[in-house]
Formats: structure tokens, sequence, C-alpha cells
């Protein structure tokens, strides 16, 4: 199969498995919403612009006058739907749902991006730090009550200290205008193993707030808002279309790095491009949904041994394989009694089927 049909044919076969995968996890909970039901409310909250309009008016009391635009929208469609059905789909389910979507898109990206980068399908986004850098900054909000600039509270403070975490491991491991991925490698295992210490350090002596910190440390989408997803929609596609530009640049990499410049490719600049993009891509899942493992580890291998190494195909379908992965851990999660954080299920879920993997690995290589 050529490589551009197999690319349409799983993206459309993953995108179709994660809208089913959201209609059908927006249903579940203590009132049970059929999948048509959420369907329809879905397509009545669509709305497309119909008129735009420019007029000016005064500034406060300043006097100063400024344009306001406005702009007419009209909805698309008008199903009939319970009112309650809709209450609680919009404004309770959803955004934690589509958030959910975003951070398991998100996790499985830089984890394809990091096995690439590392040749090595062990590897996933937190191996440079920016999981363990983000934890530092959230633990610090949390349990010293440490203010941070501009109103960003928690999740600004993980996402700063992801990347400064990030930052960090590459300017320990370049030397010299080149970064050993090996150097690399160990300087973000010394600087997790640190990072570590502080945050154990941090929740020995907190009081009151060591419940709230280890369930952020645990990842979980409970307090997900409209507000939470906007932010990472809005960025989170950019640099995914940085990435994708890159992904040719990938699959020379797996050749090595001599091979690589044989080849016409910067592998300097490539590796600095790669590592900076992933590490965002991470600090902003992780800033709104804590630590979450495994994702980025267990989907883009699981993936890899379905579509291949090819990264024009692996990094879409991982990502969107990620996205519906997510949503289905965190509904088992929030489907219980209590609700449960969503990366204690991706932990249990995630591990023994590694192991599997890696068992059946070995097997095929004996």
């Amino acid at each position: 199969m050529r490589p551009g049909l197999k690319i349409g044919s799983w993206t459309l076969a993953l995108t179709a498995l994660l809208v089913v995968t959201v209609l059908v996890s927006a249903g579940i909970g203590t009132v049970a919403i059929p999948a048509l039901t959420v369907a329809r409310v879905c397509l009545n909250a669509l709305v497309v612009p119909t008129s735009l309009s420019v007029h000016t008016g005064a500034l406060g009391t300043t006097g100063v006058v400024l344009p306001t635009v406005s702009v007419g929208t009209t909805h698309l469609f008008d199903f009939q739907t319970p009112e309650t059905s809709r209450i609680i789909v919009m404004t309770i389910r959803l955004p934690r749902i589509v958030l959910a979507s975003l951070v398991g898109f998100a996790l499985a990206l830089a984890g394809t991006v990091m096995q690439g980068f590392f040749r090595n399908p062990m590897a996933d986004p937190s191996i440079i730090g920016v999981s363990s850098g983000a934890a530092v900054g959230a633990v610090t909000v949390i349990t010293v009550g440490v203010s941070f600039p501009f109103g960003l509270g928690i999740h600004g403070a993980a996402f700063l200290g992801g990347l400064l975490a990030a930052f960090g491991i590459y300017a320990l491991g370049t030397r010299g205008g080149r970064t050993p991925v090996t150097t690399l490698l160990l300087a973000g295992v010394a600087v997790e193993t640190f990072l570590g210490a502080v945050i154990s350090y941090m929740l020995v002596q907190s009081g009151n707030e060591l419940r709230a910190a280890m369930y952020w440390l645990m990842g979980h989408l409970q307090n997900a808002s409209w507000g939470d997803v906007t932010a990472t929609a809005l960025t989170l596609p950019l640099l995914f279309g940085v990435l994708l530009g890159y992904r040719r640049h990938l699959n020379v990499l797996l050749l090595g790095e001599h091979d690589a410049k044989t080849l016409g490719i910067e592998v300097e600049r490539t590796k600095r491009v790669l590592l900076a993009v992933s590490a965002l891509v991470t600090a902003i899942a992780v800033a709104v949904s804590g630590v979450i493992g495994f994702v980025g580890l267990v989907v883009p291998h699981v993936m890899r041994l379905l579509v291949g190494p090819d990264h024009r195909i692996l990094l879409p379908t991982s990502a969107l394989a990620g996205a519906s992965f997510l949503v289905a851990a965190d509904t088992v999660a929030r489907s219980g009694p209590a609700q449960l954080p969503v990366g204690i299920v991706t932990a249990f879920v995630g591990a023994p089927f590694f192991l599997y993997l890696l068992r059946q690995r070995e097997v095929a290589e004996l």
C-alpha cells in the first residue's frame, strides 16, 4: 500500500474510533445518556459565523474611542434534546473528555518523537525531565503556597517548571554545540533523580496539602474546564504541525547521526527543534493534567508494531490512538464509586500490557 493511502486509511479509522470513544464516554456516568443523544447535543453546539459588524464606542471614562467587532452566529443543527442531558454533557462531561483527548494526543505525540530521537522504544516524554520539572513546580505551589506571577497558579508553575528542567538537561548534555544522545539521556536520568528527591522532601514537609499534591502527581482531569480545553487546543495544533514537518528527519535519524549528515540533515539543529517542541508539547499536557504515565510509552510502541517505523504514518496515528486511549482510561477512572486519578488506570493497564509486548518481542527474537 502506498504511504499516502496508508496514512489516509489509518487516520480515518483512528479518527472514527476517537469520535465513537468520545460519544460513548460522554454517555457514561451516574446519569446514563444514549450515544445518539450525546451526538445530537454536540451537533447542536456547532455554530458558524453569519455576519460581521464593526462599530465604535467609548472605552470606559477615558474618552478613547476604539472599534468593536461583533460576530453573528447561527446554529447548524436544532435537534430536540432533554435540557438535563445538554447540561450534563456540555458543562460536566465534555470538557473533561475533550481535555483527556488533547492530553493523550500530546503525550503520545511527544513519546513517538522521543522514541525516534533516542532510537529506543523504551523512551517516553519524561525522559527529558519535563514531567519531573513540572511536578516540582506544581508541588511547590500546592505545599509551600508560593504564588506565581500573572495569576498562573499551579498550571503556570507546572508549565514553567517542566520547560526549565528540559532546558537544564539540554544545557548539561551539550558541549561545543553538540548534543550526544547518550550524554543527554544520562543527564536526564540524573536530573530526574535529583528532582524526585526534591519532590519527596516537599511531600515529607507538607501538612494538609499532602493529599492534593499526591493527587496531582498521579494525574487527574477532574477539574477540567473549557478554559483548559481552549488553551490547550490553541497551542497543540501548531506544535503538531512543526513535528509533522520533521517526520522525514526522524526517519533519517533512525539510520544514525553520521548517515543523517551524509544525507544532508542538519543533525544538531534538528535535534534542538525536536527537543524544544517535544518539551513544549509535554509541558502543556502535564500542566493541565498532572503526571500521567505510560501513554507516551505504550501507545507509540503499539502503533509502531501496527503501522511500522515510518514517522510519516507513525506520528499522526500514535497521536490519535493516544487520544482515544486516555479518553477510555479516564472513563474508567471516573466511573467507579470513588473517582480515581487517571494516572492509576493508565499505569494499571499500561504496565502489564507493555510487559506482555516485551515478552512477545523476546520470544520472536529467539
